[in-house]
């Protein structure tokens, strides 16, 4: 009867772990192992249930993970700026190259459970990124910034909150435009100063959208009806005053491009615009404006846009 008994449990301890082999985790994600598939731009991806040490290689990304709570171990930069400046928490998280040249060794050695990027950087280096964790790719950036935020959300555990945090965005964006009366009978102007030219931008890059989701009007130039890439044009020091509207937002990507903003905004063409000679013109954060592209950085655009627009 021993015998029997000793072999029954011999038995049942070979199931157990054979249950174990198979099952990859249960359910709800709670046991280390479990995983879930994603549809991504580059095919379905298998991901973590519950993915605890991620890398992001692009500024929305960054901005996604912590506006949903998660604390990067890996960010790549852009160019040769730091980690962005209106993020709280970064401290600690390390640098893995740049958004066009991640580090692949220093990613490799963060041991990652998940890797966020866009097809439009890094597709280059997708297969050997795969080969170190999980990777989620969006397309591209800016244009796409809400269903991008959604997707890595998805892709971060967090999908549910994701949803509530860009609902909330969109009605704050909403409720402000209201308290204009006819938001569209206020004309916006976004200019960036880059080292070697200066952009307009328009309704299809980040800062565009989020002035549109307030229901701001743009300029005729800004609303670049027709264009093929309605995101940003060029504009010359000597036709600056095309930029002109009833509020002006101005920002430069750069030291090189700060000395170029400081010598056209000294010069007569620019003083001679409506909004610059009526006080309606405004340097913002090149960070929050441009790059960051997420929520918490639409969010600080709205308050921009609350302390200076006015009914």
């Amino acid at each position: 009867m021993r015998r029997r008994n000793a072999m029954g449990a011999a038995l049942i301890a070979v199931a157990a772990l054979g249950l174990g082999a198979c099952g990859g985790g249960t359910d709800d994600g709670s046991a280390s192992g479990a995983t879930r598939t994603l549809d991504t731009v580059m095919g379905e991806v298998e991901i973590p249930q519950n993915p605890e040490k991620v890398v992001v290689l692009d500024t929305d990304k960054i901005d996604t993970a912590l506006t949903l709570g998660v604390t990067p171990v890996g960010a790549a930069r852009a160019g040769e700026t730091e980690l962005p400046g209106y993020l709280d928490g970064l401290e600690g998280v390390e640098t893995v190259g740049t958004l066009t040249d991640p580090d692949l060794e220093k990613i490799e050695q963060l041991r990652p459970d998940l890797i966020l990027g866009t097809q439009f950087r890094q597709e280059q280096f997708y297969d050997e990124l795969t080969a170190i964790a999980p990777t989620v790719f969006t397309e591209n950036v800016g244009v796409t910034w809400k269903e991008n935020f959604l997707l890595d959300g998805d892709a971060l555990g967090k999908k549910e909150e994701a949803e509530q945090k860009l609902a909330a965005y969109e009605r704050r964006a909403e409720e402000f435009g209201q308290s204009l009366g006819d938001p569209s009978e206020t004309t916006v102007s976004i200019v960036r100063f880059m080292p070697d030219h200066i952009r307009y931008y328009g309704p299809e890059g980040f800062s565009g959208i989020v002035v549109a989701d307030t229901g701001l009007a743009r300029t005729e130039l800004q609303e670049m009806e027709g264009a093929e890439d309605r995101r940003f044009g060029r504009l010359s020091a000597e036709e600056i005053d095309r930029a002109d509207a009833d509020y002006l937002f101005y920002t430069a990507y750069g030291e090189d491009a700060e000395k170029a903003q400081g010598e056209t905004t000294q010069s007569a063409l620019w003083t001679s615009m409506t909004a610059v000679g009526e006080g309606r013109s405004f340097n913002i954060d090149d960070e929050v404006w441009m790059t960051g592209i997420g929520v918490t950085a639409a969010n600080m655009i709205l308050d921009d846009l609350e302390k200076h627009v006015q009914a």
